[in-house]
């Protein structure tokens, strides 16, 4: 690719300490981390004034003075002189700009000729004359806007007179982070033997910390065990101006209320690493604003973000996004509606917890990722140049903390309550033998590098979870060599549910794992070889398949095989390619139609690893009609799932019957992992870039290129979301999912 395109962020930055400098950093890292080598963010700093300087980061390329238009002026006229900024997002907030109001960025959006950008952080209700015809003018100079809240768009439109189409609403960002309770980070505090709460920020009088104070009486009194924390340095610009003043006077009410051994205040502006382990260690967040038009509170949206239980002042935001499920909006500057809350939570364990854990799923849409889309997908349309490179998503690295988080010394564990793996769902060997494909995937990737170096960590974590999935395999193994496929969480074999259940696809798909097993050159020959005899057991046995998906997984297998012909009849086992290939061939011609080019009436899960045994098939081969077939039941599937510019999988609500409705929800990772990988494979066997540009568009289904524009892989904890449903993400992360993701990626990088 060229040099990377550039956005300008017209902000405050750190080391200023200032909410909006954070918002802006925490913005532009997600967006670069997400487009990395596509777009770049650059910084136009606002300073205080003048004279006082900041020891800023590369990223800062223009420094301002905020009370200066000249300065506007001349950095309006650098941007526009610099080709490869593409656009300017100004993160506005009317005190970070000179002029009655912020007036002074109006000289600087009547130069700039670049499309323009403007976040608002606060929307002021009932404004009077010059605010009104200030906002109009922004809104009037720029390209689009940006509000943080519901209410702040209706604001703008209903009381600034501004077209509603020219207003978006994306929320505050979160950090996103695993769902934990909150023990193991108040031990790492020394806050084991208390119950905590917490309010987080800069200091300031309009932070009414003072009327929390004086509702605690009467609840140390119940709960003598609860220590209030309050987190943050004071305000600059109030420690400027009227010194320590407010934080004595809390200090002063703290002796005067007998709190001293229940409240603590730590006066430090905070790293972020340590500002999310106290919001781990806290049981409930304390949200304090006396400003019932505070438009967005960064802190509070952490608070929901880390799952944690929220009391607060009914603030505009805060109006908005707590809900009866997630905590309780509390009376401004009323001590005993505090008190009343605080009772009801720290009485009911049970309801806290629930509290936590629906804020959490409630705030998945706002982890900084999914915030970032929103705003490449407004920038894109703004800037054509930008909407060019937006499908240039950077690949994360290989992860496999999740993976090994779910496996046990059993096996993988096959669904998980959010991240957490949950044992009582048992086990399959459908998970374990896509397990067992996946870190031999990774062992073949990585064997190579690391061959001549002894020992690697990595490595032989990866050669311990192999050792359990292929033992679980042997485990699940009758003495006519079928596989049985669910497991009781207390390990014996589920005979009921195995007997009412078709194992036709997951005997197919354990075949291909003990395949790549068996072919795996990076393994011990040990483990190779009890793969191996494990296969060949089974396949001395007559084969009965009839589902398509079943015939392709054991196709894959076969063709590993013939890949490495070690041990094997390779003659036989071309046959054996040859003759399910032909079947595969056979059920199309039985069923397709022009309109309909595909094996079977209807189109159900995985459906891509058909067409792409075809291909494999081919590969091995050269026989025509499989490579024919494969090309035209692919393309036919591509037409019906690759939609308006993103990859939109077969719903697994109601599936596709050829003569009915197509379903679009309960999206599945298996379906976009089985595209990508087929496409990898068509790719290779074609050469035509048609479908690498497929394959990437497939992979970013689940960077957040899908119906619901949000991430499906959870970059914190390196699982996959369970789906994508009908207006919300399935948070869960199970192990079909995450393995998955995880055979997409690694299939990817071989492209």
């Amino acid at each position: 690719m060229k040099e990377s395109l550039k956005i300008v962020y017209l902000s405050s930055f750190p080391p200023r300490e200032c909410g909006i400098a954070t918002f802006t950093q925490d913005l532009a890292v997600a967006i670069d981390h997400l487009f990395e080598t596509a777009l770049d963010s650059r910084i136009a700093a606002i300073n205080n004034d003048a004279v006082s300087r900041y020891h800023y980061p590369r990223e800062v390329i223009f420094e301002l003075d905020p009370h200066s238009e000249s300065s506007f002026i001349s950095t309006a006229e650098k941007i526009n002189k610099t080709d490869d900024i593409k656009l300017v997002n100004i993160q506005h907030e009317f005190g970070l700009f000179g002029g009655k109001y912020g007036s002074c960025i109006l000289s600087f959006l009547d130069v700039l000729k670049k499309p323009s950008v403007v976040t608002f952080h606060s929307v002021l209700p009932s404004p009077n004359p010059e605010l009104h015809n200030i906002v109009r003018s922004i809104a009037e100079k720029t390209s689009g806007l940006v509000a943080m809240t519901h209410r702040s768009k209706e604001i703008l439109a209903g009381e600034y007179g501004i077209d509603g189409k020219k207003i978006s609403v994306i929320l505050h960002g979160i950090h996103p982070a695993p769902y934990t309770p909150s023990a193991k980070s108040k031990s790492v505090l020394s806050f084991s033997k208390n119950t905590i709460l917490l309010t987080f920020g800069l200091l300031s009088r309009g932070k009414g910390i003072e009327y929390v104070l004086e509702a605690l009486p009467p609840v140390v009194k119940a709960y003598p065990d609860l220590r209030y924390i309050v987190l943050g340095a004071t305000h600059p610009n109030v420690l400027k101006e009227e010194g320590e003043s407010y934080r004595k006077s809390l200090i002063q009410k703290v002796r005067e209320l007998k709190l001293s051994s229940n409240v603590s205040f730590y006066n430090e502006y905070v790293s972020l690493d340590k500002l999310l382990q106290f919001l781990r260690a806290a049981d409930i967040y304390i949200s304090t604003s006396l400003d019932p038009n505070q438009t967005v509170s960064g802190t509070l949206s952490y608070a929901l973000g880390s799952g944690r239980p929220v009391i607060s002042t009914p603030f505009a935001q805060a109006k908005e996004i707590i809900t009866p499920q997630t905590g309780f909006l509390v009376n401004f500057r009323d001590s005993a509606s505090y008190a009343e809350a605080l009772l009801k939570l720290l009485k009911d364990l049970q309801l806290r917890e629930q509290f936590g854990k629906n804020a959490y799923f409630r705030t998945r849409n706002m982890t900084w990722d999914n915030v970032a889309l929103e705003y490449l997908k407004l920038f894109s349309k703004y800037s054509g140049d930008i909407a060019k490179v937006s499908k240039y998503k950077k690949i994360p690295r290989s992860n496999l903390n999740h993976l090994f988080r779910l496996t046990d010394d059993f096996g993988i564990i096959q669904f998980a309550q959010l991240s957490l793996p949950d044992i009582s769902s048992g086990y399959t060997v459908d998970d374990n033998a896509r397990a067992l494909i996946v870190s031999c995937s990774y062992m073949e990737q990585i064997g190579k590098a690391i061959k001549a170096l002894s020992p690697d960590k990595r490595k032989n974590e990866v050669l311990k979870r192999i050792e359990i999935y292929l033992r679980f395999i042997e485990f699940v193994s009758d003495e006519n060599g079928l596989f049985y496929n669910y497991v009781k969480p207390d390990r014996t074999i589920d005979h009921e549910f195995n007997q009412k259940e078709n194992l036709e696809d997951a005997n197919g798909r354990t075949l291909w794992a003990l395949a790549a097993a068996a072919t795996t050159a990076a393994l011990p020959d040990t483990l190779r070889e009890r793969a191996f005899s494990l296969l060949k057991r089974r396949m001395d046995h007559p084969l009965i398949i009839e589902s398509p998906r079943a015939t392709a997984f054991y196709v894959k297998g076969l063709c590993l095989l013939l890949k490495n012909p070690k041990e094997i009849n390779w003659e036989d086992f071309k046959q054996r390619v040859v003759r399910y290939c032909d079947r595969l061939v056979s059920l199309y011609r039985g069923v397709s139609s022009k309109e309909w080019e595909w094996f079977e009436t209807y189109l159900t899960y995985s459906n891509a690893v058909v067409p792409e045994a075809l291909l494999l098939g081919y590969q091995q081969t050269g026989n025509s009609d499989f490579l024919e077939t494969g090309i035209k039941t692919l393309d036919f599937l591509i037409a019906q799932t690759f939609l308006n510019g993103i990859y939109a999988p077969i719903g697994q609500d109601g599936w596709h019957q050829k003569t009915g409705e197509r379903r679009y929800f309960d999206q599945q990772p298996e379906d976009a992992s089985a595209m990508a990988c087929a496409l990898q494979i068509a790719y290779s066997v074609t050469g035509k870039e048609s479908y690498h540009k497929l394959m990437l568009e497939a992979f970013n289904w689940f960077l957040g290129d899908n119906s619901l524009n949000q991430m499906v892989y959870d970059r914190a904890t390196g699982g996959c979301y369970d789906g994508v449903g009908d207006g919300q993400i399935n948070l869960n992360q199970g192990a079909e999912s995450t393995t998955s993701y995880l055979l997409a990626r690694l299939a990817i990088q071989h492209s």
